[in-house]
């Protein structure tokens, strides 16, 4: 490992978070707030303090296999420790603590909030709130790859660290133009969204923070009510946005490009859809016995919280722990599923339970015929075994970890449903999850050990485990 690169790409990304904060500072001076005094503070910190580890480890060296490791995990953390000073230097947030958290949160588009009056805020902390989703949701290590020439052709270890999903997709030969094409149909898209909900009668400044944390898949919101606090119409739009941002956006790229039908030709995609569909149905036909609620708003409060859990958004129109446990049940279930790799949702993905199905399938058809060998194949290619090892190794990592996690946040006091929801939640990059944590109430009450240990699963869940589990690996601090 080159501590000096490391520093250098670090220090650089500092200050692309503190550039960050121009945005809110404006909007707090526009709606006259005096909260752009603390903005402007914290960006002067982070871009002195960034560019002179910049500046002082200056120097062209390429990135190695180990750098992007240490850089991707330590990134996450540094850009959730600079993104807490305004929430607590504001007096947003009691303690460091809950700012790290809240941080952290938003920029791994958790959506999981210990702010109790959000609408409270400032309109900069909210755009800030927002922002960091949003940025959060492509990766700000994608985007450092697409803006920083430091990084030459060792981008390639930062995007495969970041990407979402077994193998992170190509559009172009060179990994900084494929940084760009992705940031690219990310903007435009959320352009089309900021618009649509203007239009469909959401304010300019809710529909921009909005659409913020709904392309990134976040779930903050400026409504103690989340969507729920709009129109029908535009609770049917942001579900339109939640489920295009949970589909892989190179599929968007190539759709773009005049393909509409790369997305029925994608098996995960059609995977995914299946999933939205046939859940949607069931939540939907176990509530009908629901009292008060009529059969199209019984589809769309449905709809509306099947696409926000698989997607891991998080946004809310209804109380869904007032619904039946059949619902509640296939909610949890779709927060461990997530959306499909290379999108801004959190989860497992689609591609890694279709994968485990096949492999699955196999070994049953192997008892019958133990000499057959059977393949693998994803979009009609053939998988390499190495992924299906990584995909099974995932899975098994997966469950370790919030069993866990789990265990440890009910020895700290919480209930068993609070407990397996909120690491669900958080692990799963959902937001809100069940008993104490649930869509109504957030996680103040959590004590602040079992913070940091959710902290953590939102840190795991966003980088996919072996980002960060391969830095415990003795081996890894070993010299080749």
């Amino acid at each position: 490992m080159n501590p000096r690169v490391v520093g250098r790409v670090l220090g650089l990304l500092m200050v692309a978070t503190g550039a960050a904060m121009t945005l809110p500072a404006l909007t707090s001076s526009l709606y006259g707030e005096s909260d752009w005094k603390i903005f402007v503070i914290c960006e002067a910190a982070a871009l002195t303090v960034g560019g002179a580890m910049a500046w002082w480890l200056r120097g062209r060296q390429d990135l190695q296999v180990k750098d992007g490791f240490v850089i991707v995990s330590l990134a996450w953390f540094m850009a959730g420790a600079v993104g807490a000073l305004p929430f607590w230097l504001s007096g947003a947030l009691p303690s460091y603590t809950d700012a790290i958290f809240e941080s952290v949160s938003g920029f791994t588009t958790t959506g999981a909030s210990i702010g109790e009056d959000i609408p409270a805020l400032s309109h900069g902390m909210l755009m800030w709130r927002s922002l960091i989703q949003w940025l959060g949701g492509m990766g700000i290590v994608v985007l450092s790859i697409a803006i920083l020439p430091i990084l030459g052709v060792g981008g390639m270890q930062l995007f495969k660290a970041e990407a979402s999903g077994p193998t992170p997709d190509r559009l172009t030969p060179r990994i900084k133009e494929t940084a760009k094409l992705l940031w690219g149909v990310y903007v435009l898209i959320s352009l089309l969204e900021i618009l649509l909900l203007y239009f469909c009668g959401m304010p300019m400044f809710d529909a921009i923070c909005h659409t913020f944390t709904t392309m990134a898949t976040g779930g903050f919101s400026t409504q103690v009510d989340s969507i729920g606090a709009y129109s029908p119409l535009i609770q049917w739009v942001v579900v339109l946005f939640m489920f295009i941002a949970g589909a892989n956006f190179s599929l968007h790229f190539v759709a773009m490009s005049g393909r509409l039908k790369s997305y029925w030709r994608d098996q995960e995609f059609r995977v995914y859809l299946t999933v939205v569909l046939l859940a949607t149905l069931i939540v939907c036909a176990s509530n009908v016995r629901m009292a008060q609620l009529q059969p199209l708003d019984n589809l769309r409060h449905s709809a509306f919280q099947v696409v926000s859990m698989v997607t891991s958004t998080g946004f809310g129109t209804a109380d869904y722990e007032q619904w039946s446990s059949v619902s509640q049940f296939v909610l949890l279930l779709l927060m461990f599923i997530g959306g499909c790799a290379g999108s801004t949702s959190g989860g497992m993905k689609n591609v890694r339970l279709l994968l485990l199905a096949k492999h699955s399938v196999n070994e049953i058809r192997k008892l019958l015929h133990p000499r057959a060998v059977y393949v693998i194949r994803y979009n009609g290619i053939p998988v390499a075994q190495d992924i299906i090892t990584n995909t099974l190794g995932f899975f098994l990592l997966l469950m370790l970890i919030t069993v866990t996690a789990t265990f440890i946040l009910t020895a700290l006091g919480l209930d068993l449903v609070s407990a397996v929801g909120s690491v669900g939640a958080t692990f799963n990059n959902v937001g809100p999850g069940l008993g104490s944590v649930g869509p109504t109430d957030n996680f103040a009450n959590v004590p602040d050990p079992g913070k940091w240990v959710l902290i953590l699963c939102m840190l795991l869940g966003r980088l996919e485990l072996y980002t960060v589990l391969v830095l415990l690996i003795p081996d890894f601090w070993r010299r080749a």
